[in-house]
């Protein structure tokens, strides 16, 4: 019988969590000053009317307001109005 358990096992089990990044606020849904719209890497939405860019590209409503998405030039935009 042996005394140790098998070497394979002990090599696996490493993972980082997830970044929770994505949507945080639907399209028409009410914000308010502050709340977070999008968290993302990079550029892939970018700031709107009533809307700011974070440094780690999170994208915050500036005023109360509904969220509204906006495709243009090859960009998606999202505006607070």
């Amino acid at each position: 019988m042996a005394t140790k358990k098998a070497g394979g096992s002990s090599k696996n089990g490493r993972d980082s969590a997830g970044r929770r990044l994505g949507p945080k606020a639907g399209d028409g849904e009410k914000v308010f000053p502050g709340n977070i719209l999008m968290r993302q890497r990079g550029t892939k939405f970018h700031p709107g009317k009533n809307v700011i860019m974070g440094k780690d590209h999170t994208l915050h409503a500036l005023i109360v307001g509904a969220v509204s998405f906006d495709k243009r030039s090859h960009r998606t935009y999202i505006h607070v109005v």
